[in-house]
């Protein structure tokens, strides 16, 4: 029983079904070897394993069955190729360049092809080493490219059969990952709410702007991998649920993010009251409740949300005590309070009834939207609508060929000893945007020193075979344990592995220099490709960027007042439309992040007013969240029917600004059109007031219509008293100076 508890928290983490897997593969092949008594099989074996492990897609067993022959059958053509041009250079610089164009386009078609093409390419380049390692082309070259093919088909086998095993177990811990993600935006919300003076809202703003992102990566990575599973099991009770869980983290995901009110203006007011103390806590606590959830479910443990459940006892309370004080000056924030109120304390039901969804099943729309191609037809239309200079996955194809061509040349012109390292560096470095590509550079770089150190220390210190075998099956491991967050550390192992795999059959002494020169020259052609070939700077197309947040917020407003006349579904098309909307504003953040990491000089400034931009979407984001939380079917004869054109209005405001940002025009400015919008909003609510205060003809009853809290009346005015701002800034992203631009001043 002691042991079990650390077992079970390591059979939970992401990462060690994957490496246990490679060390069964691993381990497999250095045991067939030894009893073929020939331990040059190892390294073949090793790179296949590593070229399939790399090309391994999240899927069902089913599904993993199909992707492995789909990649086995690349492969296949892929060594044999090279096999087959490896003697003729020429034919080969245009084949490599010829294949390498076709395989990275094909990702344009989606994830799964891009994983496949890419694990292509690096056995393209492990069958040239292994080739280069025995002088060339040889009567026993065919043989050779089979052991490679071998370990691929080996380590596929292995995968297949753990899925079909432990199928439940990657989608259990993406919805962990899901609600770890939602704990810490929660937390990071909290931070708005702490009633201090002088704090730099922004800051915190764009830090809950990035951990927003994260939570929308989460929740599509979870929202694939459930569905490759469903297809074919709908019936399946384990995967309903979690099918539920998911849903329940989108309804919690769009509460979390909307705001009822100006946090400032709330903190004017109650700066000497603990009611906002009240509300962080309990928002902090929600978030540690979520991250509590996350344990339980990878876990299987019981899960208690007693702490939130007190702090929102305590946050009623607070609230009922500024309500008997009984300030004139506070009875205009108390109902926008109580909403707010309100909204954590669905909240909180949402938090609880996670852990176990089943029984609160209602929903009569379960779909979930399928992202692939449905025929091949539609997949060449995807790989023809990216054969433009516009596009990224064309860009990237021919940087990246042309960067392999300039490396296998320079690799014929020196003939370095074993040249084909640095192919196989510019692969791994060069990425499609120079951010990316530079971090990798260096720590594909320090990681290459660090392992050949390793290396060295090891051959050196243990001399024996079985040790080093030990040693390399070890280093492979950690290799793919790391590879995703600890670069340094995996590029350390993959260097160790190869020094020891290869001191079996050789002088792993005389691969240190030679794998150390491969690496710089190999990282300095990635490096400059990024730089000259079609850079993709970041800055160029912000302002494209911007203009599809605004598209598809406005497509969330269209479907949530939509939602208003027909009543509340939550149906694909309305949870299409929130999750595209939470996509464009995490694309945002990304190249803005990507951004700050390029030379100053093609920044402009940008990167400044991109960050202003993204503050302003976000908190537009936060407001259309807050009106799809309280959609309802509006009555015809309901005060709030009539404000439907209103919220139309500011749609197509939304979609002449995203228009003229798209194309980079003059934004028009909108603070006559913004203040008639207030205007109607603000008059809606006078008459509204005074018809409820006639009829219900009352003096207590009218003191409670003068303070009247309308949360769609009062969300459409903070929406459009966000368009001013967003215009401004707008204008400042098509660099047309912003001359006679006026913003609309918030009444909210």
């Amino acid at each position: 029983m002691p042991i079990s508890l650390p077992l079970r928290r390591l059979w939970t983490l992401d990462k060690f079904a994957y490496s246990l897997r490679v060390f069964i593969a691993f381990s497999g092949a250095l045991l067939f070897s030894g009893l073929m008594g020939d331990v040059g099989l190892v390294i073949p074996l090793f790179l296949g394993i590593i070229a399939c492990a790399l090309s391994e897609t999240d899927d069902s067993w089913q599904g993993r069955l199909q992707a492995l022959l789909v990649t086995l059958i690349c492969f296949a053509s892929a060594s044999f190729v090279v096999q087959w041009l490896f003697p003729w250079p020429w034919l080969f610089a245009v084949g490599l360049a010829i294949s390498t164009f076709i395989l990275i386009m094909l990702g344009a078609i989606g994830q799964r092809y891009a994983t496949i093409a890419s694990g292509t390419l690096i056995l393209s380049i492990y069958s040239m080493i292994n080739i280069e390692q025995h002088g060339g082309v040889d009567e026993d070259v065919a043989s050779r490219q089979l052991l490679l093919l071998a370990g691929a088909a080996w380590y596929g086998l292995i995968s297949i059969l753990w899925c079909a095993l432990f199928s439940r177990q990657p989608v259990k811990q993406s919805m962990a990952r899901v609600y770890k993600a939602l704990g810490e935006f929660l937390i990071l919300k909290s931070a708005l709410f702490e009633p201090v003076r002088g704090v730099d809202l922004e800051a915190r703003r764009v830090a809950l702007a990035r951990q927003n992102g994260k939570v929308v990566d989460a929740l599509n990575q979870a929202k694939e991998m459930i569905f490759r599973r469903l297809e074919g099991q709908r019936g399946s009770r384990k995967l309903n649920r979690y099918l539920q869980i998911y849903f329940i983290a989108q309804d919690i995901h769009e509460r979390a993010s909307s705001t009822h009110y100006p946090y400032s203006a709330l903190t004017e007011a109650f700066f000497h009251h603990d009611v906002l103390f009240r509300c962080q806590r309990l928002l902090d606590q929600q978030g540690r409740a979520c991250r509590q959830l996350a344990k339980s479910l990878l876990l299987n443990r019981p899960f208690g949300h007693e702490q939130s459940e007190q702090a929102l006892a305590d946050l009623r309370a607070s609230i009922h005590n500024l309500s008997e004080q009984g300030k004139p000056e506070w009875r205009p924030l108390m109902h926008p309070l109580n909403a707010l109120a309100d909204n954590l304390t669905i909240l909180e039901a949402q938090i609880a009834s996670a852990h176990n969804p089943d029984t609160a099943d209602n929903r009569l729309d379960s779909s979930l939207y399928d992202r692939s191609p449905s025929s091949a037809l539609e997949a060449w239309k995807r790989v023809q609508l990216n054969l433009t200079l516009g596009s990224p996955t064309f860009r990237h194809a021919v940087r990246l060929s042309t960067a392999l061509l300039v490396g296998y040349g320079l690799l014929q012109w020196l003939d370095p000893e074993q040249g084909f390292w640095i192919l196989l560096t510019t692969l791994f470095v060069c990425r499609p945007n120079f951010a990316t590509t530079r971090r990798f550079l260096s720590q594909r770089i320090l990681g290459t020193v660090l392992g050949l150190i390793a290396g060295w220390a090891s051959i050196s210190l243990f001399p024996q075979a079985s040790i080093q075998s030990m040693i390399a099956v070890a280093a492979g491991v950690c290799f793919f344990a790391n590879r995703e967050r600890h670069y340094v550390i995996a590029t350390a192992s993959i260097t160790l592995l190869v020094l020891c795999s290869f001191n079996q059959v050789g002088d792993g002494f005389n691969l240190i220099w030679p794998r150390l020169f491969d690496t710089l020259i190999g990282s300095l052609i990635a490096g400059l490709a990024v730089f000259f070939i079609l850079p993709d700077w970041q800055g160029r197309k912000l302002y494209r960027e911007a203009a599809n947040v605004l598209n598809n917020h406005r497509r969330y407003l269209d479907e949530i007042v939509h939602q208003y006349e027909e009543g509340k579904q939550d149906d694909l098309a309305y949870r299409l439309a929130r999750r595209n909307a939470h996509n464009a504003d995490a694309a945002l953040s990304t190249l803005l992040t990507n951004m700050l990491h390029e030379p100053g000089h093609y920044r402009k400034q940008d990167a400044d007013n991109g960050l202003r931009f993204l503050v302003l979407s976000n908190t537009l984001l936060s407001h259309l969240s807050a009106l799809g939380a309280h959609r309802h079917r509006l009555a015809d004869d309901e005060d709030d029917a009539a404000l439907v054109p209103l919220a139309k209005r500011i749609s197509e405001l939304l979609e002449q600004l995203a228009e003229q940002l798209n194309k980079r025009q003059p934004v028009t400015p909108l603070a006559d059109q913004v203040n008639d919008l207030l205007m109607q909003l603000e008059q809606n609510a006078s008459d509204s007031s005074e018809k409820k205060a006639v009829d219900e003809k009352a003096q207590e009853e009218n003191e409670k219509a003068v303070t009247l809290y309308r949360p769609i009346q009062s969300q459409l005015r903070l929406i459009a008293a966000q368009l001013g701002p967003l215009g401004d800034a707008a204008n400042r992203l098509t660099d047309v100076p912003a001359e006679n631009h006026h913003e609309a001043s918030p009444t909210a």
